[in-house]
Parts: C-alpha cells; structure tokens; sequence
C-alpha cells in the first residue's frame, strides 16, 4: 500500500494543505523517485479525485502530491470557493517547489498530472516552467471563447454570467459577503453546472463532506476568459492526453492536442466525463497510461 503523508506549504497567498503518497516502504528503499503534482476539477477538494490519482501513481512507483487550491477544502485563503486560474496556476507553482525539494524525490524528475479543467491549470503552469518534464491530461477540459459559447448559451450567456460576477464583486468590495451560487442543481438555472451530476451529489462518490457544493459567483471572468486552447502553442513538455468521445468537449482537447509544440499523444477510450474522476475502468486506465507516460519521459 503507498503511503500518504499530511503535508503543507506555502504559496504566495496562503498556506495549502495536501496529501503526499508515496511507494510503500519496499520500493522507496530503492531510493528517490520522480514526482508528480496532481490538479483535481474545477471547484474540486483533493479528496474528490486528485487523491485517487496521486495514490495511484503512488502504487506505480511515484511520489504524487494532490492538494487543496487557495480557498479550498483545508487549505488557506479568502474568499471561500473562488475559482482562480490564475491563482490556481501559482498554486502549482508551489506544490512543484515544494515536491522538487522533498527528500523523495529524484532531482530534476518532475511532471504533473491534470484530471478535467485541472488539465488546464498544469498546462498553464507547464509553458511557463521548464521543470515540467512530462504531463498527463485526463479527461481534459480546455476551453476557449468558442468552446464556452458553446456551453454557457452563447455571447449572450456570458455576457449574463459577467454581469451578475461585477454585481457580486462590487457586493463583495463593499460588504466583504461572498454571492455564492451551487455548483451543481438541477433545480437552479444559476449553478456553475446546471445539472443533478451523481458524482458530486453522491456521498459515496464526490459528494464528500469536504466539498461545500458552492461557486463564487465574481469568479466568471476569470474562467470563462482563461484560453487554454492559446496556451498549447507554450507547451513543449511530452503530453499525453486520455479522453473519450463521450465525455467533455472532446473537440477542445484535439485542438489542444493539435496545437502542442512539444510530443504528443492522443489516448481514446469509453466513458463519460465523470467515470473517469473515481470509476473503473476508466481510472484504472488513464493510471496505467499515465504512469508508463511518465516511466518514459521523465
């Protein structure tokens, strides 16, 4: 069994709780290995997906740090449940010092794995840090303005959802309260998601009590502008990709894919979106691929 250890460090806004899973004690005596940074969904806690990940990269011989971004879960930060890419990405940043300079980690053997819009923020993070050997995507979501045209009702949808984000942000620099809005309902037209989605309602499954279930509403800009689409030009780190035509925007991720500068693989297999943050077989399978993808580049 991998082991996982407590562990905090700082970024540049707050102090950030995690879970660092390493090789059990027979295959750490071999000595340091490669680490891996693990990013979650957006609006996620580490204990939804990015702690599956990180422990199963662990039982491949990785060391794998998952995390709470600012804001989240058991990290620091204010305001509560804020979707930042950009603050995310600096996030990143740190988790990456913080890896690189354990003791179980093989020096200079770095690469960060990014389940859903985490793809994103690791992306992000790769173009600008060449620390960054190797990257996993799975189950990639990587908008541009098109894409979220498509998903968020058009021009006019978004210029709705930034109308009410400056409203809630002038409420916020007024007051200091934070409108928050469900990340998922199938009963509020509102939510981040607007649908009733078995893996974050489920306690069995992401329905966990870490995970308070809210979206500030001033953090539309931020993400509905961030274009990870733009980014890939950046990225020269060998990236594999792992998705299925069924699950989110399938189309983003070959643009992406396309737009890459670095080596590249395109990985399909089956299964919605959502299978592939804690069901078999789909996790199971972009861990293998993951795991040989790091065992080869870095």
């Amino acid at each position: 069994m991998p082991l996982r250890e407590q562990v905090r460090f700082d970024s540049d806004a707050a102090t950030l709780a995690g879970h660092l899973f390493l090789p059990d004690r027979a295959a750490s005596e071999t000595g340091p290995v490669p680490g891996i940074v693990v990013a979650g969904t957006w609006t996620s806690v580490k204990e939804q997906m990015a702690d599956r990940y990180a422990e199963e990269l662990a039982r491949r011989g990785f060391a794998a740090l998952s995390f709470d971004f600012t804001g989240y879960g058991a990290s620091e930060g204010e305001p509560r449940d804020y979707e930042s890419p950009e603050q995310k990405v600096r996030d990143i940043r740190a988790a990456a010092d913080f890896l690189a300079g354990h003791p179980a980690v093989s020096d200079g053997e770095f690469g960060a794995l990014g389940v859903c819009a985490g793809a994103m923020y690791v992306s992000a993070f790769a173009a600008e840090d060449v620390r960054v050997r190797s990257l996993a995507l799975v189950a990639p979501w990587l908008h541009d303005r098109h894409i979220c045209e498509e998903n968020y009702g058009g021009a006019e949808g978004i210029d709705a959802k930034k109308a009410a984000a400056v409203a809630a942000r002038r409420r916020y620099e007024e007051t200091g309260e934070v409108a928050y809005t469900p990340v998922v309902s199938g009963s509020n037209p509102d939510a981040a998601m607007p649908f009733d989605i078995d893996f974050y309602l489920n306690p069995e499954r992401g329905g966990v009590a870490q995970w308070p279930n809210r979206f500030a509403v001033m953090a539309w800009p931020g993400w509905l502008d961030f274009d990870a689409v733009a980014i890939a030009p950046k990225v020269t780190a060998p990236t594999l990709l792992v998705h299925s035509e069924d699950a989110a925007i399938p189309d983003g991720a070959r643009r992406f894919h396309d737009g890459l500068a670095g080596p590249r693989h395109f990985l399909w297999t089956e299964g919605i979106q959502f299978d592939f943050y804690d069901q078999a077989p789909q996790v199971g399978f972009a861990a293998d691929a993951a795991a040989e993808h790091f065992a080869r580049t870095l």
